[in-house]
């Protein structure tokens, strides 16, 4: 084997009997080099893009949510919250509800939805980091709104004087003489605009009291609990166990869970990424598959001395499959240092715009150099196995 190696080797690096050879040796390098530097270049881009969508929806989502599995009022909540005391993984929680409300100011009105919390729901969600102008709500009858509900309303933030108000329908029976035997409303100020970025869109976020106001419900009485944990803790370990003691009166969500279409969207798309460089790279062996056959054609006088000397017919072909591997593996690790370059210099410069703002973000991570080296080496290797083994033995001498 080293001395198969070695002929490999000479093969590779030493002038070839044509410039044609040459030529296509090294284009099969080439080719090995552009398919797994885009690759990775891609999937780099590709993760950079995930963790900016997590870091989007960070302060949105809490890590568990608990809602009843059937109603909207969340049943045996203080016997819930008894619970949830004991259990050290859990940093807050916090008593929310949310409901779908219509929203007017002067001749304007909005369908919307508000979300009521108590005080520790920025233990939960930071939602307060996120607003951009104006400040968090400090005391009954003040709220914030996502900033399209805002501008299409024309809300005035930050001042006392421009209320407007929400409204929800009055359950019940009998006549209707007015407005008010129709809808309940709160009267409320804007305090803060802050950006819905998809998954809040058209959300107002209040205290937990002007909720239980505008629905008329009593206090203590939530929709949902949501729960911060410590970083270290098992989302779904909490969830089994908060399900196994509640058998079906709670249903509780990670926040994964909370948002399975954007995931799922997410997933997709790098099972899509995966299969189109995969698909290149099964396409650039077709240049190595040429230059092993090729560069056995070019040697074909060396092979019949070699073979005159003694030498087996199966060392014979493994000098070509170590050729074809050789081929692989400069193109590969050249394609992953002139790729990982790229992504340092798109990471410190930001050359490259995804949006006018913002430059396509970069993460590396360890498994799509992996995925990178094992698509290569692997269609690279079946390829160079092929032309080298199953060629046929006459073509050889």
């Amino acid at each position: 084997m080293k001395t198969a190696f070695f002929i490999a080797w000479r093969y590779l690096f030493s002038k070839k009997g044509s410039t044609a050879v040459t030529f296509i040796t090294w284009l099969s390098v080439s080719a090995t080099v552009v398919a797994t530097g885009i690759m990775l270049i891609i999937l780099s881009v590709f993760s950079g893009l995930e963790d900016l969508n997590k870091s989007y929806i960070e302060n949105l989502h809490a890590d568990l949510r608990i809602a009843p599995a059937h109603g909207k009022i969340l049943p045996k909540i203080k016997e819930l919250k008894d619970f949830l005391k004991f259990k050290k993984e859990i940093v807050a929680s916090s008593d929310l509800i949310e409901e779908k409300v219509y929203l007017r100011y002067g001749e304007r009105g909005e369908i919307g939805y508000l979300r009521a919390v108590d005080e520790n729901y920025l233990k939960v969600n930071p939602i307060d980091k996120e607003i951009f102008y104006g400040f968090y709500p400090t005391m009954d009858g003040e709220v914030i709104l996502e900033n399209s509900l805002d501008k299409r309303l024309s809300i005035p933030v930050g001042t006392v004087k421009d209320t407007f108000n929400l409204y929800m329908p009055r359950p019940g029976e009998g006549l209707i003489n007015s407005e008010a035997d129709i809808f309940n409303s709160v009267s409320v100020v804007g305090t803060g605009v802050f950006p819905g970025k998809d998954l809040l869109n058209n959300y107002v976020f209040s205290t937990l009291k002007t909720g239980q106001k505008l629905l008329g419900l009593n206090e203590g009485i939530a929709y949902n609990i949501v729960l911060k944990l410590k970083p270290s803790a098992a989302a779904e370990k909490l969830q089994t166990d908060i399900s196994q003691r509640f058998k079906g009166i709670y249903s509780i969500k990670t926040k994964s869970e909370e948002n399975s279409a954007f995931w799922k969207m997410v997933n997709t798309e790098k099972i899509m990424v995966y299969m189109i460089f995969t698909l290149v790279i099964i396409i650039t062996t077709f240049n190595l598959a040429g230059a092993i056959i090729i560069l056995r054609m070019d040697k074909q006088l060396q092979t019949k001395s070699l073979h005159a000397l003694g030498m087996q017919m199966v060392d014979i072909r493994s000098i070509y499959f170590l050729t074809g591997l050789l081929i692989v593996a400069l193109g590969t690790i050249i394609g992953i240092v002139v790729g990982t370059l790229f992504c340092l210099l798109q990471k410190q410069t930001g050359f490259l715009m995804a949006t006018a703002e913002l430059p396509f973000p970069i993460t590396f991570l360890t498994g799509n150099f992996v995925i990178v080296s094992i698509l290569s080496f692997v269609f690279g290797g079946a390829v160079s196995y092929l032309f080298s083994y199953f060629y046929s033995t006459k073509k050889l001498l």
